[in-house]
């Protein structure tokens, strides 16, 4: 909450934080640092979104003019507790897949110089009690490949390229 709070308002009072996560250094607090370190662009390719803090962070990067593009699983944006709503009404670009099997990548791509990468989906859930993996590189060579990723995928999952009708 301290991160959040200072990166929406510097010099501003942290909340306190109603939620069981844990506090201080965190594996949290860390991808959110990292998250919040965007000045230009960040992409996010994200099987289920719902922890509310991570969605925060994403936010607060937009609102800064960083430009936030997401692509998600059809059908786990629609679960109750997603952030994917709140970040569209927000003005965030999202696409989504159009076929039944499930986008399943986690990553994220800071300022197309830095990975992050895992196990990991952005829920509460798998924050709390899962054991996950998370890896952060900034090694070009791995950020093209999953940057190449992403923008096969956002093309590919252009609302102008749907095909409703055989």
């Amino acid at each position: 909450e301290a991160l959040l709070a200072e990166a929406a308002e510097p010099g501003a009072p942290a909340r306190p934080c109603p939620c069981p996560l844990p506090s201080g250094d965190t594996a949290l607090s860390r991808l959110v640092r990292r998250l919040l370190s965007a000045r230009r662009s960040l992409d996010l390719c994200l099987f289920s979104f719902s922890c509310p803090q991570l969605a925060r962070a994403v936010q607060l990067l937009h609102r800064r003019g960083v430009r936030v593009r997401l692509v998600t699983d059809a059908q786990y944006m629609g679960l109750h507790g997603s952030q994917i709503g709140r970040l569209r009404h927000a003005g965030i670009q999202v696409r989504h897949d159009q076929h039944s099997g499930y986008m399943h990548h986690k990553f994220a791509i800071v300022d197309r110089r830095m990975l992050i990468t895992g196990s990991l989906n952005w829920t509460t859930q798998a924050i709390q009690s899962n054991r996950e993996n998370v890896l952060v590189v900034e090694d070009a060579e791995y950020v093209k490949a999953f940057l190449d990723e992403f923008e096969r995928i956002w093309e590919e999952y252009n609302p102008a390229n749907y095909r409703f009708f055989p």
